[in-house]
């Protein structure tokens, strides 16, 4: 267990965990032990994570001067673990009350900061306080549950003025979208791990002069993520939403089914929202209520191509085509949902795909953009050219399914054993529609008016025939088949490429 000496010579302990680039974590409770953190849902499988024990908590040792307990005092001891682990500029990431404390840090030390993820953050410091009508609120969302009536039954006691420790143990299960075994021996591991006498200093009596540092958050030039639990409380996603629009540069996300430890509700979830926010080649768009991750390439003045990935791909598969076409273009490639960094809601059909798509165009201000969509990627650019002829300017559609009845029909697949960089329920739910697809998809191909391009895999499983007889349904549409298989412009990216050339795109 790594230790440093912080500005007054107190020694504090921080915990690594996992490998990669280093994202300083803090706790909060407040002041609990970082422990209580864990991996945050496996994200450590993408970075490294420095989980600080705040003086007095944990492995850290006791202050002399109390008076340091202060929020405002503990922003020194993140800037002394900057300085320790060496880092020119920092990732901080702050969950709870630790969410006011990094934010305090970014309003003093910008320049030092790289990115600030704040995890259902407290609000009240930055002159926000969550409301007893917020927590009010949030608590009737979980009014179905079997706990409900008792946890209620605790909230009136604490907002009337009566909160006991064995009161406020009885809230404990609004902190969680999911009050099972998992969620109740990690509550109740909280008064253990907890320094009551350093929270009850944590915010002064007399409060706190936060005007100077809200304003710095108004300029604050870095990237910031500010996630809320659908359920939470404390703040209440409403509440969130309005610390994010302090930042001129924040992305905001709710995470359906949380409370106020997201990583313990949707670890998946969790990890993909924040491990897309921390790469800098990754953005996200809300579009249609589902966040959409992409990765960008080119000038961004340049004429777009967007390209759709097949099923069980993500926005990576395109890379080494993106790089040729960004030469003279700016390439935007998604992750569809299910897919990738981007949100996997679980349900899913060649129509919620074509929807991404088009929310995505909009989003992103795209239309009349080229769209190069394989397979699954290329049935929902199809679906979208029938539907909304003008909002694509040139169509390819690589190696993608006809939607004729399959003969014999796909039988049930089983899952792969390891771990999968898409959500498994895509599968089935596009099988059942490869199996029995609806007429109308290949009765409206001759809707199309974008001038589109057909490109097959001379080896690939998919009929040949049939791509031909689709690019000819399309008014003006061409064929081209090129040596490789399924994956065209994997198996044989130069020439795909050569393709795509010969139709003006390159």
């Amino acid at each position: 267990m790594p230790v440093f000496s912080t500005y007054d010579g107190t020694e504090l302990a921080y915990h690594l965990v996992g490998e990669g680039e280093p994202l300083i974590c803090l706790p909060g409770g407040p002041m609990r032990a970082a422990r209580y953190l864990g991996d945050l849902g496996g994200l450590s499988r993408v970075r490294q994570l420095v989980l600080l024990d705040l003086r007095g908590t944990g492995e850290s040792a006791v202050p002399e001067d109390p008076s340091t307990y202060r929020i405002d005092r503990l922003v020194d001891d993140v800037e002394a673990l900057r300085a320790h682990l060496g880092l020119e500029q920092a990732d901080v990431l702050g969950h709870s009350a630790a969410g006011e404390l990094a934010a305090l840090y970014a309003a003093k030390y910008p320049q030092r900061l790289r990115s600030l993820t704040l995890v259902t953050p407290a609000t009240g410091t930055l002159g926000l306080p969550a409301t007893d009508q917020d927590r009010r609120d949030a608590a009737a969302l979980r009014a179905h549950e079997p706990w409900y009536a008792e946890a209620r039954a605790a909230l009136d006691e604490i907002q009337a003025g009566r909160g006991t420790p064995e009161v406020w143990a009885g809230v404990r299960p609004f902190m969680y979208g999911r009050w099972d075994a998992a969620a109740q021996a990690h509550a109740a591991e909280s008064p253990t791990q907890r320094n009551a006498v350093a929270g009850s200093l944590h915010y002064p009596e007399t409060g706190l002069d936060t005007t100077a540092a809200v304003a710095a958050l108004r300029e604050l030039p870095v990237p910031v993520l500010v996630l809320a639990g659908e359920y939470d409380g404390g703040p209440t996603p409403d509440r969130a939403a309005e610390l994010a629009a302090l930042f001129p540069h924040a992305e905001f996300v709710v995470q359906r089914g949380a409370g106020h430890f997201p990583w313990m509700d949707g670890p998946g979830d969790f990890t993909r929202a924040v491990a897309a926010f921390l790469d800098p080649g990754v953005s996200s768009v809300q579009a249609g209520g589902v966040r959409l991750a992409h990765r960008t390439w080119g000038n961004p003045s340049a004429p777009p191509v967007v390209l759709a990935h097949g099923r069980g791909g993500s926005s990576l598969d395109w890379t080494g085509i993106a790089e040729q076409l960004a030469a003279r273009h700016r390439v935007y490639a998604l992750d569809f949902r299910g897919h990738g960094l981007s949100d996997w809601p679980g349900r899913y059909s060649f129509e919620f795909f074509r929807d991404d798509l088009h929310a995505f165009l909009e989003a992103r201000n795209l239309s009349g953009a080229t769209v190069i969509g394989h397979s699954m990627g290329g049935v929902a650019a199809l679906l979208l050219a029938e539907g909304h002829p003008a909002l694509i300017g040139a169509l390819v559609i690589e190696d993608a399914p006809l939607l004729l009845p399959l003969d014999p029909p796909r039988p049930p697949a089983e899952r792969p054993s390891e771990e999968l960089g898409f959500d498994w329920r895509v599968v089935p739910s596009i099988d059942a529609q490869l199996n029995h697809p609806d007429p109308g998809a290949r009765e409206r191909l001759g809707e199309i008016t974008a001038p589109a391009l057909v490109v097959g895999g001379s080896r690939s499983h998919i009929d040949q025939v049939q791509l031909e007889w689709t690019a000819r349904q399309i008014p003006g549409g061409r064929f081209a088949s090129v040596d490789a298989g399924h994956l065209v412009h994997a198996d044989n990216p130069e020439a795909f490429l050569a393709a795509l050339r010969s139709f003006g795109i390159g």
